[in-house]
């Protein structure tokens, strides 16, 4: 897949320019830039780092620590795998070794073909019915295997 969309830079000089003033701005920068545009550029980073009269690596440092931001486009359907301690106890490794096989992508990875982005997460709030997922806003309880399966499938428009 490539990662080489485009993007409407002014949104992004209009972000900057509303935020920069605040205290604490590069999150909420970051945070509306991915919530417009899906992802954050590399190409943005010099603006921000100028506009906040930091360095680029500071920028880059944030983006890459927050598992929350990424750097390139996700595929067309994000999965998230539970892996708080209560999904550990009900078995989320053992699904997440099975996704990651399945779809042929690490976390915070997306598949070849762009349908599906990869991500962990931290609780879901269904700690009593684990192991949990999430495919974009639907959240799916006591996944199996052969449950994530027929979830992918769906997905992908194959019954």
């Amino acid at each position: 897949m490539s990662t080489q969309n485009t993007f409407d830079m002014a949104a992004v000089e209009s972000i900057i320019a509303q935020r920069k003033e605040m205290p604490g701005a590069l999150l909420p920068i970051l945070h509306d830039i991915q919530s417009a545009i899906g992802y954050i550029p590399s190409s943005t980073v010099p603006s921000i780092a100028d506009s906040l009269n930091i360095s680029r690596a500071e920028v880059h440092g944030v983006i890459t620590y927050y598992h929350f931001f990424r750097q390139h486009p996700a595929g067309k359907h994000v999965v998230q795998i539970c892996r708080a301690e209560a999904c550990q106890a009900r078995g989320c490794e053992d699904l997440a070794s099975h996704a990651k096989e399945l779809l042929g992508c690490d976390f915070h990875g997306t598949t070849d073909d762009g349908k599906f982005s990869l991500e962990t997460v931290y609780c879901l709030g269904q700690c009593a019915t684990g192991p949990t997922i999430q495919i974009d806003d639907d959240l799916y309880a006591r996944v199996s295997k052969e449950k994530f399966n027929r979830l992918v499938q769906a997905k992908r428009g194959v019954q």
